[in-house]
């Protein structure tokens, strides 16, 4: 089973955004920019399905420039086995992403999607839902714990009133919540090997997207 991760480029969570004296939008100059914080749990997540020989393949997906490089080497460095940049300038709205992801998890035959419950700058929520609405496939959104059984997911999802249990088929998009884990250190050894790991680049007019 391969496992597709989606992740996001945003200003690092630690950092103190400052508006543009236009009012513009966010200065980004110089600033430090890193994985979205659910991105990396859900690639964590992801990474020890493997490790517990229930999936063959991690992949890290991202949309954007070539600046998103870095963050997918970073998912590289972490233990993902390849990377695909969805390469384009646009800033594109959560349904035109979920179009775009589709396009590579039918490319990829992906048994399993797995994104940040939200992005720490849009705080959307609403790429995850979008993808599994196009897919026409069962969605787990919120995941606070899981365990997958052969081709069933059993999620522990965080809503308003407390925990709820539920059981997908796979394949799936499971969406992830702070709470699922923790993730591990990066490395030195790992960021150099991550350098000669693939990244392919596909222009997104290549997947016909609009």
């Amino acid at each position: 089973m391969k496992i597709l991760v989606g992740i996001k480029r945003v200003i690092d969570y630690n950092v103190r955004i400052r508006v543009k004296s236009d009012g513009s939008g966010v200065d980004t100059d110089g600033v430090k920019m890193s994985i979205n914080p659910f991105d990396e749990i859900a690639l964590e997540e992801a990474l020890r399905i493997r490790e517990a020989g229930q999936a063959e393949e991690v992949i890290v997906v991202t949309l954007g420039g070539n600046e998103c490089q870095q963050q997918l080497r970073t998912g590289l460095a972490m233990g993902a086995d390849r990377a695909i940049q969805v390469d384009t300038g646009e800033s594109l709205q959560p349904l035109s992403i979920a179009r775009a992801f589709l396009k590579i998890i039918e490319k990829e035959q992906a048994g399993l999607v797995m994104l940040g419950k939200q992005a720490i700058d849009g705080d959307n929520s609403q790429t995850g839902q979008m993808l599994a609405a196009q897919w026409d496939r069962p969605q787990a959104p919120f995941a606070s714990g899981m365990e997958l059984s052969g081709d069933t997911a059993t999620v522990t999802r965080e809503v308003d009133a407390g925990l709820v249990t539920i059981e997908v088929d796979l394949p799936a998009v499971i969406t992830v919540d702070l709470r699922l884990n923790e993730q591990r250190f990066v490395k030195l050894p790992d960021i150099m090997k991550a350098k000669r790991k693939p990244l392919e680049v596909i222009p997104l007019d290549e997947l016909g997207v609009s």
